[in-house]
């Protein structure tokens, strides 16, 4: 990748930092032109239609896609690239593992190690990238485990916890690192709906405990409870942001109304 940095600007202190970030797939432009700054320990929800391009936007956060343009900084270091000579290139490979380190991220399905222990799959970050002793790193596992509820489940194996219990694992692993931002994409839509408030409460309480988290969600109660700021995306562009009093209570845009009409 070697794009041309004409409107680039140094990063600035903002935990997350998007400036003029598009992306196509097959010619289907995903983001059309994002531009947003978060700060640190703030709590962004990130609301849209299917298709809208909010997925692609968090993933390209810690650059699983890389942006066709545009540049996305996080704690004010640029993010898969680097400019040299008024361009931006991509940086490599290696280097991109380690900037993924300080950006936590929890998908949709859980993607944990089926042959590991809850312990195990929580260490296993510690082991990879910290290369701490594993006496040292399942001691940091099990006390991750205990902040997401699930100490006394350290020994089982995915294949017996639940789906809730799964994602609070994939968060207590997301956190073994001390992110400086936590991604969430859709934390709990692959979950029966009596597991999905047991799950919300732990990212509630990692709000609670100022972190800094973006979280693509349809969840519009949480939404409204958790978040300092939202951030409503349709077609690839921003429709409209703000606190959760105006996006969600009191929306300006017919688009906006028109959606939260239908997930309410």
């Amino acid at each position: 990748m070697s794009t041309p940095a004409a409107a680039y600007a140094a990063p600035t202190s903002a935990a997350v930092e998007i400036r003029h970030a598009r992306k196509s797939f097959s010619g289907h432009q995903v983001l059309a032109g994002i531009d947003l700054s978060l700060a640190p320990g703030s709590v962004t929800v990130i609301l849209g239609p299917s298709g809208s391009g909010k997925s692609t936007l968090l993933r390209a956060i810690n650059h699983l896609e890389p942006l066709d343009s545009g540049y996305i900084a996080v704690g004010g270091e640029l993010i898969g690239v680097e400019e040299r000579r008024g361009r931006l290139h991509e940086l490599a490979p290696r280097a991109i593992r380690r900037q993924r380190t300080r950006i936590g991220f929890v998908a949709q399905s859980f993607n944990l190690f089926g042959h590991l222990s809850a312990l195990d799959n929580v260490a296993e970050p510690l082991l990879a990238h910290r290369r701490q002793a594993r006496q040292q790193a399942r001691a940091t596992a099990l006390e991750l485990l205990g902040r997401v509820g699930l100490a006394d489940r350290a020994d089982a194996y995915p294949r017996q916890l639940s789906g809730g219990q799964q994602q609070r694992v994939a968060i207590a692993r997301a956190l073994a690192l001390e992110p400086e931002v936590l991604l969430f994409d859709e934390p709990t839509s692959a979950l029966d709906p009596e597991l999905v408030g047991e799950v919300l409460a732990v990212i509630k309480q990692l709000a609670e405990d100022g972190a800094t988290l973006v979280i693509v969600s349809h969840e519009i109660g949480f939404a409204r409870e958790v978040a300092d700021h939202v951030v409503f995306i349709d077609g690839g562009v921003i429709v409209e942001q703000g606190p959760p009093s105006i996006v969600i209570d009191a929306p300006q845009h017919a688009r906006t109304c028109e959606f939260l009409g239908k997930v309410r």
